[in-house]
């Protein structure tokens, strides 16, 4: 069977990994819970992993999901076959301006060649929110390093500390809250 890093990484045996991952999904369903909307996007969201927590807690009544990777998908679609997982491109999605009271893109920015333009793209799909995550610069690295990886071996083209990705996010949102659930920077945005 096909796999992806992203498949590796939540299924993964490793008690810290798991450990990390649960604090990391801990906070992000305690963010999205609190802001009551219905409608959320998540952009590169592998195999759905985080949309099935959140059906799983009953939060938003319609949840989509945008993936490039067909592996992921394949995934996706079998491990999880009640959520929508569809084909796409961060730069160009496949929506209508406002369309998403929420979206949500964790763990994808540091993959990207272009950014702004995705940032842009979030920015037009959005009705109101954003909650981005990246690894949190320079400790993520050095993490890997010890680990053994190098950031171009797990695909990171870009590296943000916590102030560096607030700035950027803030080029076209207004950034409401920072959180840390270690090793990530997770930032909660606004639309304006």
């Amino acid at each position: 069977m096909h796999t992806t890093d992203n498949f590796i990484k939540h299924t993964s045996q490793n008690p810290l990994q798991q450990f990390f991952l649960k604090k990391f999904n801990e906070r992000l369903l305690l963010v999205v819970g609190e802001l009551s909307i219905e409608t959320i996007l998540d952009v590169g969201c592998g195999e759905g992993f985080t949309l099935q927590k959140l059906k799983d807690n009953h939060i938003g009544k319609k949840l989509e999901g945008i993936e490039y990777d067909d592996t992921a998908i394949t995934l996706g679609k079998k491990m999880h076959p009640q959520i929508t997982i569809k084909k796409g491109d961060i730069y160009k999605l496949p929506y209508k301006d406002n369309t998403f009271e929420l979206i949500l893109c964790t763990e994808v920015f540091e993959h990207l060649e272009y950014p702004e333009k995705a940032l842009k793209e979030l920015h037009r799909v959005t009705k109101k929110y954003c909650l981005f995550s990246v690894p949190h610069e320079p400790i993520f690295m050095l993490i890997d390093y010890i680990r053994g990886k190098s950031p171009q071996s797990i695909g990171h083209i870009n590296h943000w500390s916590r102030n560096g990705f607030r700035k950027f996010i803030e080029k076209h949102f207004l950034v409401q809250k920072i959180y840390n659930p270690f090793p990530w920077t997770m930032i909660l945005a606004e639309k304006i």
